[in-house]
């Protein structure tokens, strides 16, 4: 019966337990988790910050501290233990398990990286370190722009070299390098934080706001393009009380913009988000910030810091949540439940996460970007923004650029450009002795377009005839030196990798995918069926859109998809 501490032998007689049932708690693990913890509250949604804080004290997360750490926060060991193997970046070591080294390299194999030699990088940075050092592959680390990226611990290199590698690991340089940036100063100096000023002493409205931003045709950036001043009224009218979650966590294959406005313009960035909570009256606003960003961490940690100690937050609480390494967390419910210390599982819906996000409350969710243009649009007017556009489209983007171009970056271009403009006018045309064959309009789940649809406009809607989208705005060149083949395998590893496990679809659909697209010779019949079950059936949109590449190369380039 339940509670009861006894067994019954073969013998038939009762006997009585010597220990409770279960792992039992180390009372040195105890002490140190509890030591590392602080006076911190011991609240279920902080439990990925906990999880953090002993992988970055040791290394890795042992059996004693996963034991132990469930005994602070009251939680069942299986809970903290399914959260922690569920991110990639928690490195789990039972009792019969050996603790990876001091240092580990993280080599990125992503399309970019890949097309720039990381597999051979890879290969090489393995044969030069001994034991005392671990060479792992991983996926987009968002440094698309410096293809191949190498990780040592939170120090980034790129373009990656194994000489320059080699020194990092052997001076121990593993912590992030914080690049200079706009502090909290400089941006007020500028007339930053005037806009928000307005906004709380009541010189700007809320529904003003709201409209400006309709106006403007202001949209979300993060990949979805839904209009920002609708969605901010959809989550206005939801009653009392309402959060907010800012997803900073790009992790689509080719998508680095983020990370540049965030490096470049913080305070802008916060200035938005502040606004927003404003707006929706958010009580707290969540920052969701990829665990591949620790520079970033830095730099906000500080100027949230500031913007607090200066009072520019009266009216909400800022916090800042890190990733661990999950890029299913950048679909919005997925990040909630993460927030909320959980497993990255996509939620299913209705209801929407603006009716019931965050802790059950409406909850509104923007992209990084899309936060960033809304100072920018109260201080120029909604015209000046929607009047930047080509061909009817409104505004203007960050577009992630990277691959075979001369100038690889974000690019900052009018909504609507082609991609034969944007690489001639902002990427100083195609690489040295490579002609355009293809190119990713919107990173690994956007599709495939060949270069004869290369004057496409890039924007919302636009390439939706012929299986694309523009999502992030992370644009990948592909030349005539590349093999569609290859690039879908790459692209389906990525999202084999990344998906949740949560829904059959696209857990088994992207690993017979893989399986299938690794063969010499494709199956096109039975690739196009698997895809189409993957896009019907599968939960959230990483298996929905998993299959888009393949069906670009069957569609666009036939020729190789049969070699």
């Amino acid at each position: 019966m339940a509670g009861d501490r006894s067994i019954a032998p073969a013998s038939g007689r009762r006997q009585t337990r010597t220990h409770p049932k279960g792992r039992q708690v180390d009372p040195a693990a105890l002490a140190e988790v509890q030591a590392l913890l602080g006076a911190r509250e011991r609240r279920r949604d902080l439990l990925i910050e906990f999880l953090h804080l002993i992988q970055d004290r040791y290394g890795h997360l042992a059996a004693r501290h996963l034991a132990a750490l469930a005994e602070e926060m009251r939680l069942p060991q299986a809970e903290v233990y399914e959260v922690a193997t569920f991110y990639a970046h928690f490195d789990v070591v039972l009792e019969n398990e050996t603790a990876p080294p001091a240092i580990t390299v993280r080599v990125c194999e992503s399309l970019s990286c890949a097309m720039a030699g990381s597999a051979d990088l890879m290969e090489r940075l393995t044969r030069n370190f001994g034991a005392g050092v671990r060479v792992v592959p991983v996926p987009c680390v968002g440094r698309c722009d410096g293809a191949p990226a190498v990780a040592v611990g939170q120090r980034h290199v790129a373009p990656a070299m194994v000489n320059a590698v080699a020194e990092a690991v052997n001076q121990r340089a593993v912590a992030p390098v914080v690049p200079d940036y706009p502090n909290l100063a400089d941006y007020r100096k500028a007339g930053g934080y005037g806009v928000l000023a307005d906004c709380l002493a009541g010189r700007k409205t809320r529904e003003q706001t709201i409209a400006e931003l309709s106006d403007a045709s202001l949209r979300g950036l993060g990949g979805a393009g839904f209009p920002t001043g609708r969605k901010w009224g959809f989550v206005r009218a939801e009653p009392k009380p309402r959060l907010m979650a800012v997803n900073a966590d790009e992790g689509e294959v080719g998508t680095f913009k983020d990370r540049h406005v965030l490096e470049t313009a913080p305070h802008q960035f916060l200035e938005g988000a502040l606004i927003a909570a404003w707006a929706v009256e958010a009580e707290a606003v969540y920052i969701y910030l990829r665990d591949e960003y620790p520079q970033i961490r830095e730099i906000l940690l500080a100027e949230i810091a500031a913007v607090e100690k200066a009072g520019l937050a009266p009216h909400t609480e800022l916090h800042l949540r890190r990733g661990a390494g999950a890029y299913i967390c950048g679909e919005e419910s997925a990040m909630i439940e993460s927030i909320e210390g959980k497993r990255g599982y996509p939620r299913h819906r209705p209801p929407f996460v603006a009716q019931v996000g965050l802790f059950g409350r409406p909850t509104l969710v923007n992209n990084v970007e899309t936060l960033f243009w809304v100072p920018e649009i109260a201080r120029r007017g909604a015209a000046w923004f929607a009047g930047q556009g080509r061909r009817g489209a409104k505004g203007v983007r960050h577009f992630s650029v990277s691959g075979r171009v001369k100038n690889p970056g974000v690019k900052l271009a009018p909504a609507g450009i082609t991609l034969r403009e944007l690489v001639d006018e902002f990427c100083g045309g195609m690489a040295a002795g490579h002609a355009l064959k293809g190119y990713l309009p919107g990173g690994a789940s956007g599709g495939i377009l060949p270069a004869s649809l290369a004057d496409l406009p890039l924007d919302f809607g636009t390439l939706r005839d012929h299986g694309c989208f523009v999502g992030s705005h992370a644009v990948v060149v592909l030349s005539d030196k590349d093999d569609m083949k290859a690039v879908a395998l790459n692209l389906m590893k990525f999202f084999e990798h990344e998906s949740c496990g949560q829904c059959t679809p696209c857990r088994v659909g992207t690993e017979k995918s893989v399986a299938l697209l690794a063969r010499e010779s494709w199956d096109a019949s039975l690739l196009d069926e698997l895809g189409k079950t993957m896009t019907d059936a599968s939960i959230c949109g990483l298996g929905q859109a998993a299959a888009n590449p393949v069906f670009s190369v069957l569609r666009f380039f036939p020729d190789d998809a049969k070699r």
